[in-house]
C-alpha cells in the first residue's frame, strides 16, 4: 500500500504531533515559572480538586537545574503510547522503563528497570506527600511491595505510564487510587 501525499489524513499524525508538542510546550513554561518562584496571586476559591494543587513548587535548593530538566523531560512525554518493557519515546514505556528514560536522558542517571529496584536506591526518602519536590521520583504499591513509579513534577501533580492501552500521563497525586497506594517518595537529585 502506498501513502498519496495529497491525501490530507497523511498529514494529520505530523500536524497532531506538532499540536501536541506546542501545547506540552505552553505547559512546560508554566510549570517553570512555577518552579522558578513566580507566583500567582493565592486563589480565592479552590481552583483544583487536589490539596496539594496550591503548594508552591519547589526544587531540591542544589539541583534545581538538574530538577527542571527532569520536570520539562517527563511532561513532554505525555502522551506516548504504554508499552510493557518500553523505555523509548518511539517504542512505548512502562512506568519503569519511562523514569529510567526520563532520568538518563535529563539527569545523566540509569536506573534500574524495575520499580522495585528504584525504590531500593539511596536517596532521602519522603514519606509525606506535602514534602515532595518537582524531580523526586514517586513509590505506589500495596500489600505485596512496590509496583508503580512515576515523576512528581510539582502542584500535587505526577508523570507516570499507567496501564496497557493507555498513555504517559499527568495525574493527581492526591486522587482516590493514588493517594490510596502512596508508598514514599525518593528524591536522587541532592
Amino acid at each position: 500500500m502506498c501513502l498519496d501525499p495529497a491525501d490530507p489524513s497523511v498529514h494529520r499524525p505530523a500536524r497532531w504531533r506538532a499540536t501536541r508538542h506546542l501545547l506540552l510546550g505552553a505547559v512546560v513554561l508554566l510549570l517553570a515559572a512555577c518552579a522558578s518562584g513566580a507566583r500567582r496571586p493565592e486563589p480565592t476559591y479552590r481552583d483544583s480538586h487536589s490539596s496539594l494543587a496550591n503548594e508552591p513548587a519547589r526544587a531540591p535548593s542544589g539541583a534545581t537545574g538538574t530538577a527542571n530538566d527532569v520536570l520539562f523531560r517527563a511532561i513532554a512525554l505525555v502522551g506516548t503510547p504504554y508499552r510493557w518493557g518500553g523505555n523509548t519515546p518511539d517504542g512505548g514505556f512502562d512506568c519503569s522503563g519511562l523514569v529510567d528514560y526520563i532520568y538518563r536522558s535529563a539527569a545523566g542517571l540509569m536506573l534500574p528497570h524495575s520499580s522495585r529496584e528504584m525504590s531500593q536506591l539511596g536517596g532521602a526518602r519522603v514519606r509525606q506527600m506535602t514534602d515532595l519536590m518537582s524531580g523526586d521520583l514517586v513509590f505506589f504499591g500495596g500489600n505485596d511491595g512496590i509496583s508503580h513509579v512515576g515523576v512528581y513534577v510539582g502542584k500535587g501533580r505526577f508523570v507516570h505510564a499507567p496501564n496497557s492501552g493507555g498513555t504517559v500521563r499527568l495525574d493527581d497525586i492526591d486522587g482516590p487510587y493514588w493517594r490510596d497506594h502512596f508508598a514514599f517518595g525518593k528524591r536522587l537529585l541532592d
